[in-house]
């Protein structure tokens, strides 16, 4: 099989020297580099911390002139030369190296030529060029794992856990758990079993910035294990990831509803006040992970216990026959 050839285009202006070799170090996991380009304007004081690596690296500058004060002269020079290549069809994917918002488009465009784009950039790299990209990967994420003896692989790895690095367009913990439920209860609508990879890989095609060292963890297997909600289990073809036992907890469940109904009497009680109740008593509950896509559907399978919609429309819970 043929390694994957990506072309690397790197905005010098948006992004600091210090972290070249955990650009390239990360590249490689996807393949060969056969292009690496870095775009400025090298007449220019900031571009000197960059001059030495362009040798030690053997990255080739390109020059262009800054025209306009405080306006970034990279861009305009990065898109031709990508759409060129593009055209030349010497490579498989680009690694476009930037901050900026303004590298949306482009890494649109390529992929809608069936080209893989691996996004680079800080933390302060807005959500539109990240969800524009194949992958996005957070450089800071990269620095961070290398201080922390780490090998520079997002593949299961042996060793500490790192601090997240936080942004303020990370996806939730909260939303990639829902996300891992409703995927599990897919695959067992259809008799199929989970696996993790399956999990990370549609992750990723969902959010494109999805890294589990964003949480602070060095491998999926492990960022996947503590939630409480799943549990790992091994099999030949690789580990699986099943909701944990709901047997007993949905009996519990159940009987925390029929108590708080009875209780309410013959008038019944709201359907909001006693989902509040639920979620209240039992941390973390979920109707998916039981097969319902409703709280409403959840409590109508309860034995004994109804739902009545009233004239304004209102939802109360009663007990049947009362």
């Amino acid at each position: 099989m043929e390694d994957i050839r990506f072309a690397i285009l790197i905005d010098s202006e948006n992004i600091s020297a210090k972290y070249i070799k955990y650009i390239l170090g990360e590249v490689t996991k996807y393949g060969v580099i056969t292009y690496k380009r870095i775009y400025g304007d090298w007449t220019t004081s900031q571009a000197g911390k960059w001059k030495n690596a362009l040798l030690e690296y053997s990255l080739m500058p390109v020059q262009q002139f800054r025209n306009t004060v405080g306006k970034n002269s990279s861009d305009s020079a990065l898109i031709i030369d990508a759409m060129d290549i593009l055209y030349g069809g010497d490579v498989d994917g680009f690694c476009i190296v930037s901050s900026d918002s303004d590298f949306t488009r482009l890494a649109s465009r390529l992929r809608e030529s069936g080209k893989q784009v691996i996004g680079m950039g800080e933390k302060k790299t807005p959500r539109s060029f990240r969800a524009a990209c194949t992958v996005f990967t957070c450089l800071e994420l990269l620095v961070e794992q290398e201080d922390e003896g780490g090998n520079g692989t997002t593949v299961e790895i042996i060793g500490c856990e790192c601090d997240p690095v936080e942004t303020q367009e990370t996806v939730s913990r909260a939303t990639i758990e829902n996300d891992i439920a409703a995927i599990i209860a897919e695959n067992t609508d259809h008799s199929r079993l989970t696996g993790l990879a399956e999990i990370g890989n549609r992750l990723l095609k969902k959010y494109s910035d999805f890294d589990v060292r964003t949480y602070g963890y060095s491998t999926l297997s492990k960022f996947v294990a503590e939630m409480d909600r799943f549990e790992l289990i091994d099999d030949k073809g690789g580990p699986v990831v099943k909701l944990r036992n709901t047997d007993d907890r949905k009996a519990d469940i159940e009987s925390h509803i029929r108590k708080t109904v009875a209780a309410a009497g013959k008038n019944g009680i709201e359907l909001g006040l006693l989902g509040q109740g639920i979620y209240r008593t039992f941390n973390g509950f979920k109707p998916k992970d039981f097969g319902y896509n409703t709280l409403a559907n959840f409590i109508r399978s309860v034995d004994g216990i109804e739902i009545i919609r009233g004239k304004d429309n209102s939802q109360t819970v009663k007990s049947k026959n009362k």
